[in-house]
């Protein structure tokens, strides 16, 4: 029998923890998401606090709680890498050899004049930026000339821009299947994004028919031991997308960490049983890479004000498992944009647990999927359940 009847797992993309201990291989020493913001001013944040968030390690003006709601801890990333993709593989149990490529300055002469020729058109662009200052900087000239914006970031990615009036939405993930194709063998990386927007110069918005192509995942997979065992699984937000759509029986794409908190609201009234696996996607996308404390902060409160009403919807069968995937620091002292290589915090909730108990310093993000695994009765590669402490 399953301790819990069902799961919900909260990715909060990029909300990073403090630095770990190989950051000096990436360039970040120092760099902590949730330091810098809670540095930078006081937080309001009390279910987060009243959860045990500030137990997991220092966090200005945020005390400790005397008798925390959940189970608390950090997780430290195995794999090499600090993206997405890597995050939620070891999740779920794959541990990767190698990092998957990025590319700070753009893509090779060979991949992208092997991708113009397939598709017919020139490119713009082909450089890290962010989406929306890519807009600004070539959205006119792709609107004037047909040609698509293929940019980058500091993840694994290879992005396409299209106008939708422009460039139908069929057609822009058309380019992407043949971009997903050549990027294979050194160039593998993480994830293909079509990325349509809309609108006129100086007001060009993104629009919500993204579309994320990525690699398949190594199996055995969470995702895919459950599936065995008949679990359900429902992905909210990019979940289907980064496990390429592999044992998520049915899933929902959203607009904003809102929409998500609302989808996980439905979900609760709709899904008894299984696994509710959600990616809130804003800390990262909006504020992280755009490093904007302000917003970042404002963000984290409002999830903590909708988190509170979610958690009086939970049962005694329940556990709710709120995480990150890295961190994404966006303390204007560091002049990058790319994510940070960090700890991830993991609160683990249930309201049949009086008081949380202290997980420590969990050394694979694959213990949070064990522990899932468990739960279900099966088991994945990599990881330790942490499971048991969950009386």
């Amino acid at each position: 029998m399953a301790k819990f009847d069902r799961i919900i797992w909260i990715v909060l993309d990029s909300v990073g923890i403090g630095p770990l201990p190989d950051a000096a291989d990436y360039g970040d020493v120092g760099r902590t998401t949730l330091g810098h913001i809670a540095e930078y001013r006081a937080l309001q944040i009390p279910t987060l606090a009243e959860l045990g968030l500030a137990n997991i390690a220092p966090l200005k003006n945020l005390s400790p709680a005397a008798t925390p709601k959940a189970s608390y801890g950090k997780g430290a990333t195995h794999s090499p890498g600090k993206d997405t993709t890597t995050g939620h593989w070891e999740m779920a149990g794959v541990w990767l050899d190698q990092a998957f490529p990025v590319y700070h300055h753009g893509f090779p002469p060979e991949i992208i004049e092997a991708f113009e020729k397939q598709i017919g058109r020139k490119t713009l662009g082909n450089k890290p930026a962010s989406g929306t200052e890519i807009l600004k900087e070539l959205g006119e000239e792709h609107v004037r000339t047909g040609k698509p914006i293929v940019y980058t970031s500091g993840d694994s990615v290879f992005q396409i821009a299209a106008h939708e009036s422009v460039i139908p939405v069929p057609e822009l993930y058309k380019m992407c299947e043949i971009a997903r194709k050549l990027l294979d063998g050194k160039h593998k990386v993480g994830r293909v994004i079509a990325r349509p927007f809309e609108g006129t110069a100086g007001h060009f918005v993104r629009t919500s028919k993204r579309h994320d192509y990525a690699v398949d995942p190594p199996k055995p997979m969470l995702m895919d031991v459950l599936a065995e065992r008949k679990i359900p699984v429902f992905g909210i937000g990019k979940i289907h997308d980064i496990y390429n759509g592999r044992g998520v029986d049915d899933y929902a794409t959203t607009k904003s960490k809102t929409d998500g908190m609302e989808k996980l609201t439905a979900a609760l009234r709709q899904r008894p049983n299984g696994l509710i696996f959600c990616n809130l996607v804003d800390f990262d996308m909006l504020y992280g890479h755009r490093k904007d404390l302000e917003g970042f902060a404002r963000s984290l409160e409002e999830f903590d004000a909708q988190l509170m009403p979610y958690l009086k919807l939970l049962g005694a069968k329940d556990l709710l498992i709120i995480t990150a995937d890295h961190g994404c620091d966006p303390d204007p002292r560091w002049e990058t944009t790319d994510h940070s290589r960090e700890y991830v915090p993991i609160l683990a909730h249930t309201p049949a647990q009086k008081t949380g108990a202290n997980l420590g310093i969990r050394p694979t993000l694959a213990d949070m999927g064990q522990t899932i695994a468990q739960n279900f009765s099966t088991t994945i590669p990599h990881g330790t359940s942490f499971l048991p402490q969950l009386a």
